[in-house]
């Protein structure tokens, strides 16, 4: 008898105790939820349909965490993960469950989204587009060294020696300090996989030292990896404490003899203590520290920190179904908010009579620019600025607006002035459902929201891009 057929009321979760519980559904952050006595237990290393003993880490009023121990009774949608690393890494939450399921449970996550954020009780959430390759789709990884390996329990299991004070590949959840040393991951080219061991192997026999943040010692702080799936061309990325040149360019001379397949390398320089695989400084070691994407009908060139959508072959689906959904005819005026380099303007600008892109990035905008050139596009124009201010003093009234914020969504201010200004149609492209339904709701008070598409461009994980089509009333 379960504990909601019982006559008595059961016990209250207690943290620490371990109880068997069925996950019935998909949480937001990859997990699962469960009920107890009709309590919520959000649930971590399950995926729905299994039926699991777990141990209660945390409760609230109203709900309860914890962590599966063991799985007792398997989904019929759980699969056997493909990566050694699965669980430890952190970056692929459901890579244990089978691919048709993942774009199920994203859509339910949009709708709720919708439904209980937004108050969007009728809108219709289409079936989420799935990717045509769920593995080896990235265009980019940023590994990070570390003087502190992170030992799996595989690897503590298995008796062997590892060399402890270097590693070379990504944060586990929750340590900053120490990496988790991989050898090869499902998300990036076989290229890339190669390039990842190489470094490695070259920093080894070299005895160039991983940086320490906490000290503020050691050279060796990320390897950067960019990929063009149009044109296959590879960029490497080094990124050192300091400028170390004799050491970075025997490291350039050994990749291109190593893997003639990379096309530019480049050393990045950061002095600072924060852990971002960014740089103050930027040399060029080999070729023209660039490499060229074709996404949407455009070639785009990326420079080594600009931004560029990870999944370049299905960004193509993502703007065509936010360029659909913008219905863009050849009179109109169109505003790309938050444009970045420009990937949604240009081919937006092939539709209409003008357009105009407003990024706070400058240097984004400065690709932007570059980029209309490189594609002989010139009824564009790119602003930089703060986006709630720039929207006040453009003096042009679109006819559609394309939006593309960051998670955070749009500010009010901009929301309202889109409302005051009234294009008859807002395309907007999201990368998190739930303030893009806060936004939706508000918006609604002068549009009508016709319809959300889920378009899966992360596939192994739980993130979701959305496309919404808003039409004035």
């Amino acid at each position: 008898m379960t504990n909601q057929e019982s006559e008595t009321p059961a016990p209250r979760l207690r943290k620490g105790n371990q109880y068997k519980l069925a996950a019935e559904s998909a949480a937001f952050e990859g997990g699962c939820v469960a009920r107890y006595d009709g309590m919520a237990v959000f649930l971590s290393g399950c995926v729905p349909g299994d039926t699991v003993l777990a141990q209660i880490t945390r409760t609230k009023q109203r709900y309860a965490e914890g962590r599966t121990v063991q799985v007792m009774e398997p989904s019929p949608h759980r699969v056997s993960p493909e990566c050694q690393y699965f669980g430890t890494c952190g970056g692929c939450k459901w890579q244990n469950l089978e691919y048709g399921q993942q774009l199920r449970w994203k859509r339910q996550h949009v709708l709720d989204a919708f439904q209980r954020i937004g108050g969007l009780q009728q809108v219709e959430i289409r079936p989420t587009i799935g990717c045509a390759e769920p593995f080896f789709y990235r265009n980019k990884m940023e590994f990070s060294f570390a003087d502190q390996r992170w030992l799996t329990e595989a690897e503590i299991a298995s008796g062997k020696e590892f060399v402890r004070n270097f590693a070379l590949g990504l944060h586990v959840p929750g340590r900053y300090d120490k990496v988790l040393d991989i050898e090869g991951c499902f998300l990036q080219s076989e290229l890339s996989n190669q390039i990842l061991n190489a470094t490695r192997a070259f920093a080894l026999e070299n005895d160039l030292p991983p940086y320490n943040f906490r000290t503020h010692t050691g050279l060796l702080r990320n390897l950067v990896i960019r990929t063009s799936r149009g044109t296959g061309e590879t960029m490497v990325i080094l990124v050192t404490s300091e400028e170390a040149d004799e050491a970075v360019e025997k490291y350039a001379r050994f990749l291109r003899v190593e893997l003639p397949q990379v096309t530019t390398i480049v050393q990045g320089i950061n002095r600072k203590k924060a852990q971002i695989a960014f740089s103050e400084e930027v040399r060029v070691l080999h070729g023209s520290g660039t490499i060229t994407e074709t996404v949407a009908g455009n070639c785009f060139s990326i420079s080594p920190f600009s931004f560029f959508q990870t999944n370049s072959l299905q960004a193509n689906r993502l703007y065509q179904e936010a360029l659909d959904a913008a219905e863009i005819t050849a009179s109109d005026h169109v505003w790309d908010l938050y444009c970045g380099a420009g990937t949604i303007t240009l081919a937006a600008a092939r539709r209409c009579g003008s357009t105009v892109g407003i990024e706070l990035n400058e240097g984004a905008v400065a690709d932007a620019r570059e980029n209309a050139k490189l594609n002989g596009v010139e009824n564009v124009e790119f602003i930089s600025g703060d986006l709630k201010d720039v929207v006040e003093k453009v003096r042009s009234v679109p006819d559609v607006v394309i939006t593309d914020p960051p998670r955070a969504g749009m500010h009010e201010d901009v929301v309202r002035r889109l409302m005051e200004l009234g294009p008859r149609r807002i395309s907007y492209v999201s990368c998190n459902p739930t303030t893009q339904a806060r936004d939706c709701a508000m918006l609604a008070e002068r549009y009508s929201v016709d319809f959300v598409q889920p378009v899966d461009m992360f596939p192994q994980t739980y993130h979701i891009e959305t496309v919404a089509r808003l039409t004035l009333r």
